[in-house]
């Protein structure tokens, strides 16, 4: 079967590198996205606009891990089938993965306008800035049904080997947004950020759709769709998913703890958030990296090439992220004016990055053993590792530092969760690989006992 990149014969760096650097590109591109619209509110619309823009995309960056959860999902399904050479199957598969993102992207539409105020509130975002957040978010929603289906395009290529298309749709949001984004700030306010988003995600889905219609990866067999399929997804969509949601969802939980203090300090966990997008661009993009190359070897049964890109990927991931968290951390003040903040929210921003400094070193070996999990075809062991990193690992220690010393207490609940995760990502290595040599030593006795009856 065509596939851009041979991950089973090909040289093992060589291969995750072709695959890794243009999806580390286009996570740059996403980084970037998300900080243009940073960087123009925060210069136009000063501290409060930049507290506004914090509390509406606490939302927003769920939504968005959401329709990257289920792409992952999608990409383990669709690069199983590739290895395998099932073409019948990635034709079902496909027509299934577009008809439920569009069901699942259309709720999840209509429930977010209807709770978007709520929710808000319930975080505790500050009055002062809620009715902006609220229009924000729901503006935002309508573009989400665009972005989610474009994202299920961006999962099957990448299961096929083509990471072009992540960067190439990513550099086109960012050129759109970037130039819309002061013009409609002028026209509309605070609202002309989340239009000129909402733009910019429905331009992404027709380019998609032009990219399938010339590079032909695969076609839609609509008639063929069967309940199987759906079952399929569903069982790695939904672990994956919930892997995906849980950085963002514990995000916003951290804001429920940042916003007692002040929109001073509401402003400043906004810049280390959108810094914080340096680190995550390519512990991200290794993650998924790694899920579709592991999702080839698996349905080729070449364990021993996905043991080879797991110990490929650590090192590549670890001096690239070593470098990029030594930059972030030395220049963070400086980064933190570019936001258009004052000496107070740097000094908050700073002391958030010599806390955590080390953790994202971790964050990275941790990613690529979830991916390795996820691309193994057992999501359900990554989506628990996930659940652990961010919710039991980080927020009750959160909420008992935070009491005695102030932000950073909540800062050091960061690191602490890297610390405990890292653990516990090794663990779930060392435990998979027990079962394995198991099973490999039950199917030999199994045929050696065959042999000899014969």
């Amino acid at each position: 079967m065509k596939t851009k990149i041979d991950f089973i014969g090909g040289n093992t760096t060589k291969s995750l590198l072709k695959l890794f650097i243009p999806l580390m590109m286009a996570m740059t591109l996403t980084m970037m996205y998300s900080m243009v619209d940073s960087l123009w509110v925060g210069n136009m619309l000063g501290e409060k606009g930049m507290s506004a823009l914090t509390a509406g995309t606490a939302i927003v960056l769920i939504m968005n891990s959401l329709s990257m959860g289920v792409g992952n999902g999608v990409a383990v399904m669709i690069s199983q089938l590739v290895g395998a050479g099932d073409k019948a199957g990635i034709r079902r598969a496909a027509a299934v993965i577009m008809t439920v993102s569009l069901i699942i992207s259309g709720a999840l539409c209509l429930i977010g306008e209807l709770t978007a105020a709520p929710i808000l509130t319930m975080m505790g975002t500050p009055s002062d800035v809620l009715a902006e957040a609220v229009s924000y978010l729901r503006w935002y929603l309508v573009g989400n049904v665009a972005l989610f289906i474009y994202m299920q395009f961006t999962s099957i290529f990448r299961a096929f080997g083509d990471s072009m298309f992540q960067m190439k749709g990513m550099l086109l949001t960012v050129i759109v947004n970037a130039i819309l984004d002061p013009i409609l700030i002028r026209v509309w306010g605070f609202d002309g950020v989340a239009i000129a988003t909402v733009i910019s995600e429905v331009l992404c889905l027709v380019y998609a759709g032009y990219y399938h219609c010339r590079m032909k990866w695969f076609t839609f067999d609509f008639g063929s769709m069967s309940l199987t399929d759906v079952k399929t997804m569903l069982r790695l969509c939904v672990p994956t998913s919930v892997q995906a949601i849980m950085p963002a969802i514990s995000s916003a939980v951290m804001i429920t703890f940042v916003n007692p203090f002040g929109l001073t300090a509401l402003a400043g966990y906004g810049v280390v958030r959108n810094l914080e997008l340096i680190m995550f661009m390519p512990t991200n993009a290794m993650s998924m990296a790694v899920t579709a190359i592991i999702g080839q070897c698996k349905g080729a049964e070449r364990m021993d090439r996905a043991r080879q890109y797991l110990k490929a990927s650590m090192l590549v991931g670890g001096v690239l992220i070593s470098s990029l968290s030594t930059l972030v951390i030395g220049f963070c003040a400086f980064l933190s004016s570019c936001f258009g903040q004052g000496t107070e929210v740097s000094a908050i921003v700073t002391s958030f990055f010599h806390i955590v400094s080390v953790g994202y070193l971790l964050y990275m070996l941790t990613s690529c053993v979830q991916g390795y999990i996820t691309g193994m075809g057992k999501p359900e062991l990554a989506m628990g590792l996930l659940v652990a990193y961010y919710i039991p690992f980080r927020i009750p220690v959160a909420f008992v530092l935070a009491s005695r010393f102030g932000l950073e207490g909540i800062w050091s609940a960061f690191l602490v969760s890297h610390v405990l995760a890292c653990m516990l990502a090794f663990a779930m290595m060392y435990f998979i690989r027990r079962i394995s040599l198991r099973k490999v030593a039950f199917r030999s006795v199994r045929v050696q006992n065959r042999a000899e009856s014969v």
